[in-house]
């Protein structure tokens, strides 16, 4: 076959084959102005973590969208906000993130993540979670998270339905060193062996154990690791030799010494 006439059956195939895919296009893009999304009666909900959280369930996604993008039911495939459903959804505290898609048969899907707590607080008056990132949302009305819970008087001003992080520098750094100390104690027998931890009026942790009357002063969520030596030392070397209940008061805030008191 000689050059030119090569060169010529090639861009006749080129041709060809972008004026099927063009013809498909637009006749994709005709059925999705034709077809229309069926509504909150076939919405397809996926919430990648159920197993773990139960915050946010299918009824809520539809409660939402019903709510505030209202009439997304009977629109035209194409006219469908997808970003709006997202933005709608995201502003809910307990959702971490979000993913809304459309198929040709006119089902709404929505995908989602929930916020994982990393402790909880408690000032008296108002609680709330906060994961690992220092981002703060309210205690939630479906479900609940088992995560240490610090109570007092919290170094933190929070309002009720507050969610985001911390304006003030010296509460986020708080915040972030009370996420570590939770983190420190997951997985170790402090997360079973301390049944509370609290805020006095002078702004230390004081952790309460499980069994016995102890109230360990921990001062400020600083120096962890060698506190919770301290803490172990005490368990091992002093409380065996006295008697149960023998020291009420027991201070951690002194590099490697312990300061017992009855």
């Amino acid at each position: 076959m000689k050059p030119i006439l090569r060169r010529g059956l090639g861009l006749l195939t080129v041709i060809a084959f972008t004026g099927i895919w063009m013809l498909s296009s637009s006749m994709g893009e005709k059925v999705r102005r034709e077809r229309t999304c069926q509504g909150k009666g076939s919405l397809e909900v996926i919430v990648t973590d159920s197993l773990e959280r139960t915050f946010v369930a299918r009824q809520d996604i539809e409660n939402w969208l019903e709510k505030e993008y209202r009439a997304y039911a009977g629109l035209p495939l194409d006219s469908v906000d997808l970003d709006r459903i997202e933005h709608i959804i995201l502003s809910h505290s307990a959702v971490r993130d979000c993913e809304a898609w459309l198929t040709d048969d006119g089902i709404l899907h929505v995908e989602i993540g929930q916020r994982q707590p990393a402790v909880r607080f408690d000032d008296g008056s108002n609680g709330y979670y906060a994961d690992a990132e220092g981002f703060i949302f309210p205690l939630q009305s479906r479900g609940g998270a088992d995560v240490p819970v610090i109570s007092g008087k919290l170094p933190l001003k929070v309002e009720r339905g507050f969610k985001g992080f911390p304006e003030d520098p010296a509460q986020h750094e708080w915040l972030m060193q009370m996420v570590n100390l939770v983190n420190y104690m997951k997985g170790t027998v402090w997360e079973h062996n301390l049944s509370a931890i609290t805020v006095d009026a002078a702004g230390n942790l004081v952790l309460l154990p499980r069994e016995g009357k102890e109230k360990f002063l921990f001062g400020a969520p600083t120096e962890i690791p060698g506190k919770f030596a301290l803490l172990e030392a005490y368990y091992q070397s002093v409380a065996p030799a006295k008697a149960p209940g023998y020291y009420k008061h027991v201070d951690l805030r002194y590099a490697g010494q312990l300061v017992c008191k009855k």
